[in-house]
């Protein structure tokens, strides 16, 4: 079996890479076994030194690895440099916390001391996604390896060399040999793998239903998972709102990646003596975006991943269109390249509403009034992160509270910080990555009581 990676803009074959054997495998988890033993022994200061060279090595090569990105899945190289970036100050952050965020949590008993360690329990497996290669992947990782987890990698099929590029660079840095390694294996071959006893914990980020048939399978093995799914994240604007800045960020917030994010902002929800006001604004940005080949500098959306995402969107947009919404711009499909959409009216029950719209389709719903706009927000079975805007803070931070989601903005895009937990609810799925609360989701946490 092989793994393509095909080029979206015009659809080259740029590399092919034969599926790992069960042989190979095998060896993999046993060279992910000793390097366990190896970081465990190496202690956190190695680590976090071995970590800080990964962060090196991925400023040093940024546009290397921002080709590759590109080339495999599309996007435009100035947002693939930039999630390089990104991944590595998220490895400089945690060099530099990882020590106080393993410290053991004391606690007073009646014994002479007791305490909670935070200790490494083996082989973690994560299962990636193809939208962000890299950044989902070093996420994971970083925190990890420096708890002194060993790591494997399944990636999505079509980013296979970002795959192997990224187990490269762990291994340039100095890791022990199998700390991070990647495995090419089929979704259909991966029961015996989250069986296998040196795995202690799988992640997944991707959609619900391989969440579903993830959790399922570790359920069954009793393995540990952490599920980052879909969203169908709301872009709250109520009439208070800086509606300028709204605008500007609503359409970065849906349109970046050609709209190919879990916590884009895919619901426009907008109160009502605001609404026209708002679209003649956003509609004004999305029509000068520029859609096209991602390797040229004034390109603001690059193609979708693979034509049958496409094909999706647009089946979803003209579903929507048939339901009454409006076409207000954009939405022009050849191939993998899609012109980014502005639909209005949307309502439940159409399918920009409804579902999790993974491509770049806004979809403005106007509300009543506040308490309509919650309402609508919550009108979804995913909650996995919410925009909020307007310029009264306190009822901001009243209204958070009544929004089911993982994550709540105020006044800004919904993104993922090395400092702050993130993670969904609902559908959207459960456990938390990043911050203090992601390093400890694949630990130990022993109870240690001496009397």
């Amino acid at each position: 079996m092989m793994f393509t990676s095909i080029y979206p803009f015009t659809q080259e074959t740029i590399a092919e890479y034969p599926a790992h054997t069960k042989e190979q495998i095998e060896s993999r988890l046993q060279e992910g076994w000793k390097a366990f033993a190896a970081l465990r022994q190496a202690g956190t200061a190695q680590r976090a030194a071995w970590m800080m060279r990964v962060a090196e090595l991925l400023k040093n090569n940024v546009t290397e690895h921002g080709t590759l990105i590109s080339r495999e899945m599309g996007k435009t190289l100035k947002e693939a440099k930039a999630e390089v970036l990104k991944c590595a100050t998220t490895a400089e952050y945690y060099a530099a916390n990882i020590d106080a965020m393993l410290q053991p949590r004391l606690i007073t008993t009646e014994g002479k001391k007791s305490y909670a360690a935070f200790e490494p329990k083996g082989i973690i497996l994560a299962i990636m996604p193809w939208n962000f290669p890299y950044w989902q992947v070093f996420r994971f990782a970083i925190p990890n390896l420096l708890a002194g987890n060993a790591a494997v990698l399944k990636h999505a099929s079509n980013v296979s060399g970002c795959g192997l590029a990224i187990e490269k660079v762990f291994r340039e840095a100095g890791f022990p040999e199998g700390a991070f390694q990647a495995l090419l294996v089929s979704s259909k071959k991966m029961e015996p793998i989250i069986a296998d006893p040196r795995i202690q914990g799988v992640t997944l980020t991707g959609s619900t239903p391989a969440g579903m048939s993830v959790a399922g399978l570790a359920g069954k093995y009793i393995k540990k998972t952490v599920l980052e799914l879909g969203g169908s994240d709301p872009f709250i604007v109520l009439k208070d709102a800086n509606l300028a800045e709204a605008a500007k960020t609503a359409v970065k917030a849906r349109m970046q990646n050609a709209g190919q994010s879990c916590i884009a902002a895919k619901r426009w929800i907008v109160e009502q003596p605001v609404a026209e006001d708002f679209i003649q604004q956003v509609q004004s940005i999305i029509t000068s975006l520029r859609q096209g080949d991602p390797f040229l500098p004034d390109t603001d959306t690059g193609p979708m991943a693979r034509p049958d995402l496409a094909d999706e969107v647009s089946k979803q947009m003209n579903q929507s269109i048939a339901r009454g919404a409006q076409l207000l711009a954009g939405g022009e499909q050849d191939g993998c390249n899609f012109i980014p959409a502005l639909l209005t009216g949307v309502q439940p029950g159409m399918s920009a509403f409804d579902e999790e719209t993974f491509g770049p389709l806004a979809a403005v719903i106007t509300a009543n009034d506040e308490a309509s706009a919650i309402r609508l927000a919550n009108q979804t079975p995913f909650g996995l992160g919410a925009s909020l805007w307007t310029k009264d803070l306190e009822k901001a931070a009243r209204l958070a509270t009544l929004i089911d989601s993982g994550n709540v903005f105020v006044n800004a895009m919904v993104r993922s910080d090395a400092r702050l937990p993130f993670g969904g609810v609902k559908q959207s799925g459960y456990g938390r990555e990043l911050s203090i609360e992601g390093t400890h989701e694949f630990l130990n946490i022993k109870t240690v009581y001496i009397q």
